[in-house]
């Protein structure tokens, strides 16, 4: 198994999981209210869910991945904006960091294989 696969998969998993709890979720419904993002919440989880559907699809088309990545990259920038503006916690803000990274890891490899 390689590192991008094995990131892809965590990426995978966790923005399903994450996409699902946002439509369903009331706490996740606080949650976006307090970003300033209750209107938002619908497009945001969908994306992610689509994002994570891409990835998959990615195993297929390299295209995907690099689109979807990126994609998910770029929402996990804006969700440490997101934490930082609110004046979360570092902890609370790290996950965000970890997921841009991950997801960063495998636009990069993604586009160098």
């Amino acid at each position: 198994m390689d590192l991008e696969f094995v990131l892809s998969w965590i990426s995978v998993l966790s923005f399903l999981y994450y996409g699902i709890n946002s439509l369903v979720s009331k706490k996740m419904v606080a949650e976006y209210k307090r970003w300033g993002f209750a209107s938002k919440r619908y497009l945001i989880a969908y994306s992610q869910i689509f994002a994570s559907v891409g990835l998959i699809l990615g195993f297929y088309n390299s295209m995907l991945t690099i689109i979807s990545s990126f994609l998910l990259f770029l929402m996990m920038i804006g969700a440490m904006i997101t934490r930082i503006r609110v004046k979360d916690s570092f902890l609370k803000t790290l996950p965000s960091f970890c997921y841009a990274t991950i997801n960063f890891i495998v636009f990069y490899l993604s586009i160098n294989s």
